[in-house]
Formats: structure tokens, sequence, C-alpha cells
């Protein structure tokens, strides 16, 4: 049964926070094992009469992270108001049972849906792994268990395309791609058995109400935005679509304005506008937007062309990730976190080159229709190493000189942020390598080379913006600023 934090052992501190951790396992292995399975649902779908196109296809993985990046702060808010252990079950069941309507269905309309419905459970569960985190551990124990995340989460990156391959290749009851959603049920029973036993019951409810015109209002900002990119495959845009998008920018602005005159008036808001009068803090979250934008549409990218342009297996697929997941854990677990405080910004520019160059070698390479692995391996290597390097310092940079009183709200920002950018890159990205390369991304190399100018467009973003942060971002502030 739940205990209190006083009466809970060691042991049993240990074993919540295991179960926490099933989460972050199972959101990363289910965002990296989705691009694996992509040309096997559409060789399914299209073996059955239905047609799993290019726009179907980026939007079973962007739909996923616009729920989830949408829902993230309301996410955090419910386990405010009802109690992190409950929410976090309640996540877990929900995306549980998202896994299996997704392993189950029977068409890509329904298989979309269900995706949407899988992001929208992770953003309940993914904000209560901190929260309870939090109540676990004082600030030092704190440190040495974060630690943590790096290394599975590197390894669950590492793991995921390569489960993914493993089980599309075993074909297991015939059900090929579906396995890679169903194992999440025997996983996620497990979360579920395991956190109704160790977690504990008390958590810190801040009170307060949710909200809800908010979340609607920047949700169909973001709808506007992101729609009419994913639809623009094959043909351009047409005139809905280019309306939409053209809409999408006042949309935004009436969406940020009504938020302000909200908390003005003391009324609830999803995210507190004084945040960004920190231009810190809005530098780095734009920079964490770009980098989430070109990284994932380079990752949806190169999957699926390493299986439609060149014909490697899923099996084959998930093993090439190897050396790009073990970069990311040496960029994260070792560079990142030991020279950001020496070289400050610097650490950034130089992750912003490295991920420049690795990335369009990485790409040109397909285009050149793969000579080779003795080329493509290292340039994941340090595809991996820049990606660990420049995304592990974006939340530190960010909340360097935030008020201690708004770092949860930022730390949730920045989080909603980069999965937005994420969504936003498939889209991007996606688009420009299905509209130049055909109906299958197989009739030529215009489609990569559209996706790699893409992606340099958004690095050298990244970098303009890593060389225009100050150059001591972690110098003492004024007194004002530590409360």
């Amino acid at each position: 049964m739940p205990q209190t934090i006083a009466t809970m052992t060691a042991r049993q501190k240990s074993l919540a926070f295991f179960t926490l951790i099933t989460a972050l396992v199972l959101e990363i292995v289910d965002v990296t094992i989705i691009n694996t399975a992509l040309p096997a649902m559409q060789a399914d779908f299209a073996a059955r009469g239905q047609d799993l196109g290019g726009s179907a296809a980026q939007w079973i993985a962007a739909g996923y992270s616009l729920a989830f990046g949408l829902l993230l702060l309301l996410g955090g808010r419910l386990g405010d108001l009802f109690g992190g252990r409950a929410m976090f079950l309640i996540g877990v069941a929900g995306f549980t049972l998202a896994s299996v309507l997704c392993g189950v269905a029977g068409d890509p309309q329904l298989l979309i849906a269900a995706r949407v419905a899988q992001g929208a459970a992770g953003a309940i569960m993914a904000p209560q792994v901190m929260a309870v985190i939090q109540i676990l551990y004082d600030p030092v124990e704190r440190i040495g268990r974060l630690a943590w995340f790096g290394v599975i989460g590197g390894l669950a990156g590492i793991a995921g395309p390569i489960i993914g391959g493993l089980l599309i290749s075993a074909n297991i009851a015939g059900l090929g791609w579906r396995t890679v959603f169903l194992i999440n049920l025997p996983i996620g029973l497990a979360a579920l058995v395991a956190g109704w036993r160790y977690l504990p019951r008390e958590v810190e409810h801040k009170g307060g109400r949710i909200d809800v015109i908010g979340t609607l209002a920047f949700g169909a900002a973001l709808a506007a935005m992101l729609v009419p990119l994913v639809r623009g495959e094959h043909a351009g845009f047409d005139g809905a679509s280019l309306a939409l998008l053209a809409a999408s920018p006042f949309v935004m602005w009436a969406a940020w304005r009504g938020l302000v005159r909200r908390a003005q008036a003391g009324r609830p808001v999803i995210l507190d506008p004084v945040l960004l009068d920190d231009a810190l803090f809005r530098t780095a979250a734009v920079i964490g937007l770009i980098f989430a934008a070109a990284n994932t549409g380079f990752l949806f990218v190169f999957a699926h062309a390493l299986q439609s342009r060149l014909g490697y297996s899923p099996l084959q697929t998930g093993l090439v990730h190897i050396p790009f997941s073990a970069g990311v854990m040496i960029g994260m677990g070792f560079l990142g976190r030991k020279y950001l405080a020496r070289l400050g910004k610097w650490v950034m520019v130089f992750a912003s080159i490295a991920l420049l160059l690795a990335n369009s070698a990485t790409l040109a390479w397909i285009a050149w229709d793969g000579p080779g692995l003795a080329f493509l391996l290292p340039a994941l290597l340090l595809s991996g190493i820049g990606m660990g390097t420049l995304s592990g310092p974006v939340t530190p940079v960010a909340l360097a000189r935030v008020e201690r009183r708004h770092a949860g709200a930022a730390s949730g920002i920045l989080k909603t942020v980069m999965q937005m950018g994420g969504a936003f890159g498939i889209a991007l990205v996606g688009s420009a390598y299905f509209t130049l390369g055909g109906p299958d991304a197989m009739a030529g190399a215009g489609g990569v080379y559209a996706a790699m100018v893409v992606i340099v467009v958004l690095l050298l973003g990244c970098l303009a913006l890593a060389l225009s942060l100050p150059g001591q971002i972690f110098a003492p502030v004024a007194s004002s600023q530590a409360g």
C-alpha cells in the first residue's frame, strides 16, 4: 500500500523512483520506435488497399508530439490540483489503453486518433515524475537521482529503434508493426501496479484553477500553424491551407493578448507572461524550439529514408541508430555537464556547428545511395554528441536568471516548447522530404536534399541565437532575482 514520506524506507523510495523512471522509458521509447515502424505500417496498409501516404505518416508522428506539447502544462496543473500520484496512475492507464488502440487500429485515421490520445495521456503522466521526485528526496539527494535520467534516457533512445526492428522482424503472431504498440500493455500494467503500491500518498497542492480558455486558444493557434504544413505533402498548399496558415500569427497574437489580460486581472493562466520579460529565458527557449524541430525532423527523415530509399530492414535501421544514441549519452551526460559552467554559450555554439556538419553529411550520404557505413557511423556519433551537448544546456541556461518562484513554471514551458518544436520539425522537414521525394520518397534524392536544406536553415538559426547569448550566462545577478 502507498506510504507517507515519513514512513518510507530508503528501499521503498528507490522502488518509487524506478517506478517513475518507467514513465520516462515509455515516453522516449515510444517516440524513437515510431520512426522505425512507419515504413512497415505503410506497406501493411497498402497491402490492404489503404493509403498511408506521407501526410498520414507525418501525423502519426506529429499527432503524438502536438497533443503532448499542448497539454503538458495542463497535465502539470492537474497534478497540482489532484495530486501527483493520482495523475501519474491516470496518465499511465490512459497511455497503456491508447497504445492498445494503436496496436489494433484498422485504418490510418484510427491510428492517428489513437496516437493523439497517447500523446494526451503522456502529457498527464510526464509532469508528475518530477513532482513526485521533489517530495521523495531533498535537494542534495535529488542531484544523484536525476543523473539517472541522462543515462536511462540515452539507453532508452538506443533501445527504441532496436526493439522496434526486432519486434517487426519477429512478426509475433503475424502482428508485424502492431507489436511496437502492444508491448506497452505489459509494461504499463506493471507500472500501474508498482505505482499503486510504491508511490507516496502526499503531494504539495498549490491550489488554483485550470486556464481552459488559454489551453484552447493556444491549441487553436498551434493547430492553425501545424495542420497546413502537414497537409502540404506532394502538391503544395490549397487555398484553405494558405488561409489557415496566414491566419495563425493573428490567432497566436489574440491568444497571447487574452492571456496577458487574464494575468493582469488575477485570473488563472496557462503560463505567467512575466517569464518572457527575461531575455535570456526567451533566447534559450527559442533555441530549444528550433533545435527540437531540426533534430526531430532529422530523425524522422533519416529512419524513413534508410528503409524506403536504401532498403534497410527495421532491425538494421534500429542498429544503425546506436552511434547516435551513444553520442547523445556522451554529450548530455559528460560534455554539456562538464563544460557548460566554464565555457558558457560556446558549448552551445560548438554543438550547433557539430550538428550542422553531421546532419548534413548524414543526409547527403543517403542521397548518394549510402556508399558504405564507414562514413555514416562517425557522422551519426558526431550528430548524437551535438544533440546531447546542445539539448542538455538549454534548461540550465534558460533558468539561469529566472526567479526561483518561477522555476517550476519555466521548466514546464521549456518542455512544452521543445515538444512543440518536435511537432513543427516533423511538419516542416517531413513536408519538404515528401513533397520533392515523390509519393514514397523514393523518386530520387530531391526529397532528402530538401529536408537537408530545411535542417541546415534551422541549425543556422540555433547557431546565430547561441552566438547572441551573453558571455557570462551564470554571472551573479541582483538580489531581486534571487528570491
